[in-house]
């Protein structure tokens, strides 16, 4: 069901940088919105330092990501900060988190002129990797953030407490912390529970587990995980799948629930999740490489 919401006049278009029609698509969506009274449009690759101070700065009220689940977990990312919804149209080929398809956006947009929307709430996790009493680096996540082996093809011994308090040590390939909205990326991979998008919760999947405990554990948003490493060999971490962080025997990750949300605009109902999950997992898109 939709509900009423302001209607936006500042809206900031970002882009894949390496989609190839992308940038044309983003400028025909500019002309658009523009023959339409909204005041001030600009589009340009979502990486793009310039573009991302300006959003930073809150000169726009609406950023729309324009490719796939990945240019939307960045567009979440930026977004979160300040407030500012995120609208995904969909260029890639999988899409999950995207509401809006290539072939819709003309007629769905005048829907968003027209206030005649709802916004999703998504929780988001912090990571901070401690060495010691020493803080090396914090980071927000909206997917999931994973303790993993490195190069060698080896596992590694992960122990896990909430609160303080030992939950289990794992021998395994990694573990994956996650948000409801990582419970159907990486962690649905592995075999975890799916979890509503809507809820806030923490999510506990083993990677591999090899004589530990294989099952997922699913946490209040108010607890603390700790994943501390214990390894001979390479470990590392990483963030909604970006770059991996090398880490050492006895470096920790810290993680909690942030107070900031993700909001994501919504023209469906509230039973879209289900139907789109269905959808997706009858017709994997990326399974046509395979075929």
């Amino acid at each position: 069901m939709e509900s009423s919401q302001l209607i936006p006049q500042r809206i900031a278009i970002g882009y894949h940088p390496f989609l190839v029609d992308a940038p044309q698509e983003a400028e025909q969506i500019a002309r658009f919105l523009q023959g339409r009274g909204v005041q001030q449009v600009i589009s340009a690759p979502m990486p793009d330092k310039a573009f991302r101070q300006q959003i930073r700065d809150g000169k726009f009220d609406l950023l729309i990501a324009l490719g796939g689940d990945g240019t939307m977990l960045r567009a979440g990312h930026l977004g979160a900060q300040l407030g500012i919804p995120v609208l995904g149209i969909n260029l890639g080929r999988f899409g999950f988190l995207m509401e809006v398809q290539r072939d819709e956006w003309r007629e769905l947009l005048p829907r968003l002129l027209d206030g005649r929307y709802r916004l999703e709430n998504r929780m988001m996790l912090r990571a901070e990797h401690l060495r010691g009493e020493q803080s090396l680096g914090c980071w927000s996540v909206l997917n999931e953030v994973v303790v993993c082996r490195g190069q060698f093809v080896r596992p590694v011994r992960l122990k896990a407490s909430v609160d303080g308090y030992a939950l289990a040590t794992y021998i395994a390939d990694g573990l994956i912390v996650a948000t409801p909205t990582g419970s159907t990326a990486y962690a649905l991979a592995v075999g975890g529970p799916i979890l509503p998008p809507d809820l806030r919760n923490i999510l506990i999947v083993a990677v591999a587990p090899h004589l530990s405990l294989d099952r997922a554990i699913i946490l209040s948003e108010g607890s603390v995980v700790t994943v501390t490493v214990h390894t001979s060999h390479q470990a590392v971490m990483s963030v909604d799948g970006q770059a991996p962080i090398t880490m050492e025997d006895g470096d920790a990750v810290r993680v909690d629930a942030l107070p900031e949300m993700v909001r994501f605009v919504r023209f469906q109902d509230y039973g879209y999740f289900y139907r789109n999950l269905t959808a997706y997992m009858e017709q994997n898109p990326a399974a046509e490489d395979l075929s």
